[in-house]
């Protein structure tokens, strides 16, 4: 099975930093999050039900991260991922995550991982 369900471009915003200026304001993140799922019930069914729901992902990401205050990106991504595998029953994820306004000379920093199965 090859199937992704995908969302790009997720910008959530979040207390996230390791250094004093980050501590007091939210900042704003952005999501490339990558999900194997076999879409073929959904796909036979027509039904959302049967079908990873990208719109509920992005709401519970969105939940999740409003309640967190983590010190690195790090263990963010790691959550997030933790959170699409074990709740919306995605096989893998491949998620990016993007601190755009973390460095003045850099589009973005962050980091990438990859959980569960891509194969």
């Amino acid at each position: 099975m090859t199937d992704i369900v995908f969302i790009e471009g997720l910008r959530i915003d979040a207390l996230i930093g390791v250094h004093a200026r980050e501590r007091h304001t939210p900042q704003p993140l952005l999501f490339d999050i990558h999900m194997r799922f076999d879409n073929r019930i959904a796909a036979t069914s027509d039904t959302l039900a049967d079908a990873l729901d990208y719109e509920a992902v992005s709401a519970r990401l969105a939940g999740y991260i409003a309640q967190t205050d983590f010190m690195l990106v790090e263990t963010l991504a790691e959550c997030c991922a933790d959170l699409i595998l074990t709740e919306f029953g995605a096989k893998g994820v491949r998620l990016k995550l993007a601190k755009p306004d973390a460095l003045a000379n850099a589009a973005a920093v962050g980091v990438q991982i990859e959980r569960g199965s891509f194969s």
